[in-house]
């Protein structure tokens, strides 16, 4: 019998049992990709990320949502295993700020970890901004949605954009809005499949500060209804919005989760390609028999 560390860690929270819960697995070197999408199973969570040694980087990840899909991209998939990994010791001492390398798929990242009151806090780079074409006709995804035709605002227009998953942008009025969205899974997965989103990410500015978003996520296309917390789609929303002049300062805070119970809070910065901070808190610790 093989036992692997594993646990769960709340990312993107500042107390326990908030944040995006992402389940971690250490020293997977061994597994095959099924073994990994039956333990992703197992743990039942959004995505279960499991880590390995790396030629071409510090460490290597793979991820896999609960229904066994692999997922790429740098969010709180990435981000939560660094934060395992430092809180655990495994990196050393992270007293002034360090940069790694981390290997998700085809691509090689920086993250940068620092240990700050007794906590460890990331920072990562993701890729540059991609965009395809934008969704002309608002009526099929309002109907996905839940939504009013006149729910959606065209500026910017609703458009795919991928800083390593890709991802549909909607912005509608205000947070109330934003709540009171009940997509169909299978009307919105239509809708998706015409674009090159995998997910749907609906947002709202605050009207008070325009340097914060409210936003909820829907990714049928993985079997994910809605996530707490999701990195890859923030990253590219702060760029899409930069790119499209709808955000000047640089900086974007989003609330996520909220209506889940789960409230957490997502920090992009541009340099000019997307920089996604936050920190995460460890819940549990074990061992996985196999």
């Amino acid at each position: 019998m093989t036992e692997l560390v594993a646990g769960i860690i709340d990312v993107f929270a500042e107390v326990p049992l908030t944040g995006n819960p992402l389940a971690v697995v250490q020293g997977a070197d061994d597994l095959t990709g099924e073994q990994m999408r039956r333990i992703a199973g197992e743990f039942n969570q959004a995505e279960t990320t499991f880590i390995m040694r790396s030629t071409r980087a510090d460490w290597k990840l793979r991820s896999f949502t609960a229904s066994g899909v692999e997922v790429f991209g740098a969010g709180h998939n990435a981000l939560g295993a660094w934060l395992w990994l430092g809180e655990h010791g495994d990196l050393g001492s992270l007293g002034t700020a360090r940069t790694f390398r981390q290997e998700i798929g085809t691509d090689v990242l920086p993250i940068e970890l620092v240990s700050i009151d007794g906590r460890v806090h990331g920072r990562m780079r993701q890729a540059p901004l991609r965009m395809s074409a934008a969704l002309e006709d608002i009526g099929p995804l309002a109907s996905a949605l839940g939504l009013a035709d006149g729910d959606i605002l065209s500026e910017p227009n609703p458009r795919p954009a991928d800083t390593g998953a890709a991802h549909l942008m909607v912005r509608v009025h205000d947070a109330g809005v934003v709540d009171k969205a009940r997509p169909d899974a299978r009307t919105l997965l239509a809708v998706l499949g015409k674009t090159a989103a995998e997910g749907c990410y609906v947002y709202a500015f605050d009207r008070n500060v325009p340097e914060r978003a409210y936003a909820r996520f829907f990714n049928p296309t993985v079997g994910l209804w809605e996530d707490a917390a999701t990195g890859t789609a923030a990253g590219p929303l702060a760029a899409y919005l930069a790119a499209t002049g709808n955000l000047k300062a640089g900086e974007l805070e989003i609330e996520q989760g909220t209506k889940m119970g789960r409230r957490s809070i997502l920090r992009i910065r541009l340099t000019p390609d997307p920089e996604l901070s936050g920190t995460g808190i460890v819940v549990l610790r074990g061992m996985f028999s196999l």
